[in-house]
């Protein structure tokens, strides 16, 4: 149950902290005993972050989860530099509502720039608590001790000395902490202790390794899909073939021949459950229903943009605001010319590596036990508490690692199910959609249009409007916690609650006049939607900046001025400039003001820059192409990324972190798109939503991280995703002067622009 604890920490417990095998469903239903002992979870206590067990090593208790890139590693080295502890010496407990607070989970790059920054509060809250013990112990003032590899000693006197373990050891802090009152990524709690000094640093910085390689290469853990309680069903759902029905007529003697087959049907909620999982297949595909006639709810997918450009607006947002804009439009007026272009972007999936699994066993008189790969298992478990009617206490969610997340994929949906049928059944279910249901009824990246304007005036941009019109950003919430945004809860009768957002460009470029704008238009359908848009990996990020970073080249090229000068002329932000000048030195990037078209027999090369900030990260991206002229196939050999994201922690880790954001941005920029018909999802497997493989993986990726000790960790799980399609794209017209403004850049979009 996720521990992740080696057998020499397994035998080592004592005191506070007992590790024992539970099976799910035990009162308990933790991966850990002895937590009985511990006060109530309460953000104002010490001990609701961090403990010291009796063998003076530590825990720290992570209201967050490590999706795959070793966050739980980082958080751990935060954590032991605080307290002057081997990184190895902390264990991280991640992702459970009974045993850590809600801080939000996976979420916006936050797991150590927020969630690890509380948790190296508590760090140095927890040494000062232990120094304020020795000092009256040893009898020696607290200004005269100092801390090393968990032992308190005298400055002046090497006898005085007191480990850990012997200060706190096997006890529970009961200290009480300022906290801000805010639950989710902002929670946090300040110290009395002064944070340590980057000069004294001793585990920021190196590479310690990754804690979840052993038991995912050797599977000797559990995945959600592992997870298996007494007398629990297996379920699965029955979908509408045409978007919008419902079933109208269930014949259940369909299936009578299948060994404990049931069918589940309340109002649109339409499902089977068995014993067996095979045979809870089986009945899904046997059971004969008869659907409501519905008109066809999605257009032509060839006229999706058209009927983005004619939507009706939901809501508008932007800046500048209070009247500004016609400053805006008043410079264009006086502009010597305009250039103008416009960038589309289409629906994309999560298309994770499985469908979503959950596991829910209903207790209406006890405690609701959910388990879920959902990256944010706090919000998942409120979500659950509220389609069954019970208060957030009575039920806990348990996050065990899944086939993915990176935003809000079919998760979410997969713990409703769950705890739908657990209700109806009164038994406990697990519930995992099949491939097709998962990659055609996920949520979605919104599709979306960005026009963009330059007015030009003495050889100079004097005004720029940047405008998106798209789905909403958060048709479905990322939450969680709002069962509404759920398709099990959406056929029993809840209603949507769409965010209606949108976003701009994250950069520090200056014009004279500047207008950044967006508009959002109705989802398709209100319900049951299986084009339903939110976030995905950098939400908005990639489409956004692919316009933004591609029309900068545009109007650099217009002006007879190199992409990298004009960018480092009209950035202002210092950090900005930095990576853009690390990427293109490290890149040995030659300056030019056209398309180098450069080629060698069918294939022409080329090599485009695009830079982005993300909460406060910095990331430059130089990306190289080769063109098969012949074949329109694009591969992406060489990346070069300069990134700035405050100190590093982990350089290794944070270097996979980059490599896998360009990869996965790499798939989005050349391969994904969610095709539809007019009645449903037609992109619902590998074939029919074809991702990167392993053949067109870039030769390098050369990674030059900025460190800089004394910002704070900005957050690092989605900047480098940002800039990468941009930086293909310009890449692609440095290579055969052709500009790619629909993506993604398929080899039949490169051949028709070639032609």
């Amino acid at each position: 149950m996720n521990t992740h604890l080696n057998r020499r920490h397994f035998l080592a417990t004592g005191g506070a902290l007992t590790i024992s095998v539970l099976m799910p469903g035990e009162m308990a239903r933790a991966a850990v005993a002895g937590l009985d002992k511990r006060p109530p979870l309460d953000p104002k206590k010490l001990a609701s972050y961090i403990s010291i067990r009796a063998d003076g090593s530590a825990i720290a208790y992570f209201g967050k989860m490590d999706m795959g890139q070793g966050t739980d590693t980082g958080v751990a080295q935060m954590v032991a530099e605080e307290l002057d502890l081997p990184a190895e010496k902390v264990i991280i407990l991640a992702g459970d509502s009974g045993t850590s607070l809600n801080q939000g989970g996976a979420s916006g790059s936050t797991g150590v720039s927020h969630g690890g920054a509380t948790l190296r509060n508590a760090a140095a809250e927890a040494r000062y608590v232990m120094l304020e013990i020795a000092s009256k112990q040893l009898n020696v003032p607290m200004e005269d001790l100092v801390t090393a590899n968990g032992v308190i000693s005298s400055k002046n006197d090497a006898s005085k000395k007191m480990t850990y373990a012997e200060v706190v050891g096997g006890k529970w802090f009961d200290t009480e902490v300022e906290w801000n009152g805010k639950i989710g990524n902002d929670l946090s709690m300040k110290t009395r202790a002064k944070l340590k000094d980057p000069k004294d640093y001793k585990v920021y910085g190196t590479s310690a390794p990754r804690r979840d390689v052993e038991y995912k290469m050797l599977g000797t853990d559990d995945f959600v899909v592992d997870i298996k309680v007494p007398g629990m069903l297996h379920a699965r759902t029955i979908m509408p073939p045409r978007a919008g029905a419902v079933p109208v007529k269930v014949d259940e003697a369909s299936i009578k021949d299948i060994p404990g087959a049931k069918v589940v049907f309340e109002k649109a909620l339409l499902g089977v459950v068995a014993p067996k999982e095979w045979d809870a297949i089986k009945a899904a595909n046997q059971l004969k229903v008869t659907w409501s006639d519905v008109p066809a709810p999605f257009p032509d997918q060839k006229d999706l943009f058209t009927h983005i450009r004619n939507a009706k607006v939901l809501k508008a947002g932007g800046s500048p605001k209070n009247g500004e804009a016609a400053k805006v439009e008043e410079a264009f007026k006086g502009a010597d010319k305009v250039i103008e272009a416009t960038y589309e972007w289409p629906f994309q999936s999560h298309a994770s590596m499985g469908p979503a699994c959950a596991v829910v066993d209903y207790q209406p008189n006890g405690i609701t036990t959910l388990w879920t790969g959902s990256q944010k298992p706090h919000f998942a478990g409120d979500g659950v508490a509220k389609i069954l009617g019970l208060k957030p206490e009575q039920v806990r969610g348990i996050w065990v690692a899944g086939p993915g997340s990176y935003g809000r994929n079919d998760a979410g949906d997969a713990a409703v199910y769950a705890a739908l049928f657990s209700k109806a059944t009164g038994k406990p279910v697990r519930y995992q959609g099949m491939r097709h249901e998962g990659s055609g009824w996920d949520p979605k990246s919104p599709a979306s249009i960005h026009t963009i304007r330059a007015g030009i005036k003495d050889g100079k941009v004097v005004a720029w409007h940047f405008h998106s019109k798209a789905f909403d950003r958060l048709n479905v919430s990322s939450n969680e916690s709002d069962p509404s945004d759920n398709l099990g809860a959406q056929a029993v009768g809840f209603q949507a609650k769409p965010g209606l957002t949108y976003g701009t460009p994250e950069e520090s470029y200056a014009f004279p006049v500047k207008h950044q704008t967006w508009e959002v238009i109705p989802p398709f359908l209100e319900v049951m939607n299986p084009l339903r848009s939110s976030h995905l990996r950098d939400p908005l990020g990639p489409e956004i900046h692919f316009a933004n970073e591609g029309f900068i080249d545009e109007v650099a090229f217009a002006l007879g001025q190199d992409p990298v000068a004009f960018r480092l002329a009209t950035a202002t932000d210092a950090r900005d400039k930095d990576v853009l000048k690390a990427a293109a030195d490290k890149a040995g990037w030659k300056p030019h003001t056209a398309a180098t078209k450069t080629k060698k027999g069918d294939v022409m090369t080329g090599m485009g820059i695009a830079y982005a900030q993300r909460n406060g990260t910095r990331v430059a991206i130089v990306a190289e192409v080769d063109v098969n002229v012949k074949t329109g196939k694009v591969h992406a050999r060489k990346f070069t990324v300069a990134h700035d994201c405050g100190v590093v922690i982990n350089p290794r880790l944070l270097t996979q972190g980059i490599e896998g954001n360009i990869c996965q941005g790499l798939s989005r920029a050349l391969h994904e798109e969610v095709n539809f018909s007019k009645d449903n999802v037609t992109s619902v497997d590998w074939l029919t939503y074809p991702i990167l493989d392993i053949t067109e993986r870039p030769h390098e990726i050369d990674v030059v991280l900025i460190n800089r000790q004394n910002i704070p960790p900005n957050g690092a799980g989605e900047g480098s995703m940002r800039p990468v399609v941009a930086a293909v794209g310009n890449a692609i017209f440095d290579a055969t002067g052709v500009r790619l403004r629909r993506g993604p850049f398929t080899a039949e979009r490169l051949k028709a622009g070639m032609a």
